[in-house]
């Protein structure tokens, strides 16, 4: 019998037992893991970015979860010896109509409390970064690069040495809530818990629909993210991050450069439709997880809703001269012979069932489940502060 039993070993489900063991080092915590290793889907397909919280509206969860864990990150890699850089970047507008959006970004950044925020001209970006092109722009210093596998890696040895347990390849096929005991069921093993925590990311859903009798009103809607990296030889034309101005009304950041940690340049993503939760191919099809979000009245209303922005999204996942165009809006000099075929993630994004696409991190409780159930970007950034936020949450039952 375990006191705690956490399911998924992505980022918040490392950061969670984490932060869970640190402050109550009696309690009895076990995490289950599905693949043979942790940080296997969207922690070990992340970008690498260090977010500063510029985008988030100021007080929501994601605005204070990510300035907090921010600093909370930082601290805990300066500890723990992992590489960093705060390279800053840049976020720029390419035409006059983005400009309001651009002051409103900036107006939040300074509410949320980020510090050295510059405004500038192209002239000014181009001292930044030589091959950009826009009309105006602004300098986010606190945004950096670092390699997100290896930081839970070590979320997971830490939490270990304090006396966690984590089981691999262990999916988990069902979950019997019971008056004092809940009964967590495995494909290996069958285990009793006090109190399970849900951090399961692409599959976060299904697993808060087994913890609970009602039915819940959001739908994990997978879309993949598809990049390419820059030929070695045109790296020059990146010094570090580079960002447009995006859309305020849909929950993607737009194609933007990325300097990695371990060297190379990344451009992307898109956002288009993964036909399986774990599609990171254009062929991953799962007919089954297909259907349940096509027949998910939420993502209709999104796609009757964004149809225009979802179909230039998969025009430019099947033609690279498209998404090339794209890019030069922010370096005109990108050709597309300078891509060469880069990797692929898959963000869980939930739906409610009138359309809306959750942009806020979101948690369920019942009286023997802690279920998280939207954990998009900056989720990687904030994972302490949000494994805190659920760390407290699993003592308060303690």
């Amino acid at each position: 019998m375990t006191d705690v039993i956490i399911i998924g070993g992505g980022i918040v489900g490392l950061a969670t037992a984490l932060q869970t063991k640190q402050q109550q080092p009696s309690l009895r915590v076990l995490l289950i893991e599905k693949e043979p290793a942790v940080a296997r889907h969207q922690t070990g397909h992340n970008s690498g970015v260090i977010h500063s919280g510029l985008y988030y509206k100021p007080g929501s969860l994601k605005a204070t979860n990510c300035i907090r864990g921010y600093r909370m990150l930082l601290d805990f890699c300066d500890a723990e010896g992992i590489a960093y850089d705060l390279c800053g970047k840049i976020v720029v507008a390419t035409k006059l109509e983005e400009l309001p959006q651009l002051d409103t970004l900036y107006e939040r950044g300074q509410l949320n409390g980020l510090g050295g925020l510059r405004k500038l001209s192209l002239a000014e970006m181009r001292e930044i970064e030589p091959h950009v092109s826009g009309v105006a722009g602004m300098f986010v210093p606190q945004t950096g690069i670092i390699d997100y596998k290896q930081v839970a890696d070590k979320y997971a040895e830490k939490f270990q040495a304090l006396g966690g347990e984590i089981r691999l390849a262990e999916r988990v096929e069902q979950v019997t809530p019971g008056t004092s005991l809940s009964i967590v069921v495995t494909s290996k093993d069958r285990y009793e818990t006090r109190l399970v925590v849900n951090c399961a990311g692409l599959y976060s859903d299904k697993i808060a629909q087994l913890t609970q009798r009602e039915a819940i009103h959001v739908r994990i809607v997978p879309f993949r993210g598809e990049y390419y990296k820059i030929r070695p030889e045109k790296e020059y034309l990146v010094k570090n991050l580079i960002y447009p101005v995006p859309d305020p009304n849909f929950p993607f950041l737009g194609v933007h450069f990325t300097r990695m940690i371990h060297g190379g340049v990344e451009a992307g993503p898109n956002a288009v439709l993964a036909f399986q939760r774990e599609g990171y191919a254009k062929s991953d099809v799962n007919l089954k997880e297909l259907y349940e979000t096509l027949s998910w009245p939420g993502f209709q209303k999104v796609a009757a809703k964004y149809w225009q922005t979802g179909l230039g999204e998969m025009y430019r996942s099947f033609s690279k001269s498209a998404f090339t165009k794209a890019l030069q809006e922010l370096i005109p000099e990108v050709q597309e012979a300078d891509l060469e075929d880069g990797g692929a993630g898959v963000r869980a994004q939930a739906c409610d069932r009138t359309g809306g696409l959750l942009d806020d991190f979101a948690i369920l409780e019942t009286n023997k489940a802690i279920n998280v159930i939207n954990a998009p970007s900056p989720a990687a950034t904030s994972s302490l502060a949000i494994g805190q936020t659920v760390s407290e949450k699993v003592l308060a039952r303690f």
